[in-house]
């Protein structure tokens, strides 16, 4: 029997038309979805009339699942693993599943698609060229280690943070970069109150002190310019 397929599906983010007509396809065609929520990806599938098998495969059950899930795509099925938003693997579950098939052979492809820090980093207005993808940083436990290593980045930084955490964040970077650090704040990308706001770190935490910060953000940071060696 032929090996299985494994299909890396990203799924919108905000709007629901931010689907490619192949992921959709992929989606009909495969013999099981596996979903990081179920019930969050039941809405999208129940908007696109899909209706195939889900399995939850999340943070919490992926190492457990992992090994049989390869015995299904070893046996000739094909699998169309999906997030509850944006691309899997970049901070959400999907690294573990890919790297298995990889080791065993069985063939995988990740479809091109949603991606929250992609037009982030365009909209900045702060140069794209070379960047780089923090994703979400330490809460706790080597947080500060982390952050004191930033000062000596030379490219643009993006990272995810969540609206509890962002002022707090936004200060913090404003002490180890500097006040004046140009940045940029996504907050619901590709939703109906999609907002991006652009200043220096310490205009931006003044913004979101006067305005609850509400929804999911991408906080994109510029790099250590040659202007500030040069200074030193």
């Amino acid at each position: 029997m032929d090996t299985g397929m494994l299909y890396v599906v990203p799924t919108p983010i905000g709007n629901m038309e931010d689907i490619t007509m192949r992921a959709l396809r992929v989606l009909r065609e495969a013999d099981l979805i596996l979903a990081e929520d179920t019930r969050t990806s039941s809405v999208l599938l129940h908007h696109y009339d899909i209706k195939k098998p889900l399995l939850s495969h999340h943070k919490f059950n992926e190492h457990q699942t992992v090994d049989k899930l390869v015995e299904r795509l070893e046996a000739g099925e094909v699998a169309a693993l999906i997030s509850d938003a944006g691309t899997p693997g970049i901070s959400d579950p999907g690294f573990l599943l890919v790297r298995a098939c990889v080791r065993k052979g069985i063939p995988v492809q990740c479809l091109p698609g949603a991606t929250a820090f992609v037009p982030a980093l365009v909209d900045s207005g702060l140069p794209c060229d070379r960047f780089v993808f923090y994703g979400f940083m330490p809460q706790k436990k080597g947080r500060q280690t982390f952050l004191g290593e930033l000062a000596a980045e030379g490219r643009t930084m993006i990272f995810y943070e969540s609206p509890y955490r962002v002022l707090k964040t936004l200060n913090q970077l404003s002490e180890v970069l500097g006040a004046d650090r140009r940045a940029s704040v996504s907050r619901e990308i590709s939703k109906i109150h999609e907002e991006t706001v652009r200043g220096t770190l310490a205009e931006l935490s003044a913004h979101f002190a006067a305005h609850e910060p509400k929804g999911e953000f991408v906080l994109v940071v510029a790099g250590r310019n040659e202007k500030e060696d040069k200074d030193e």
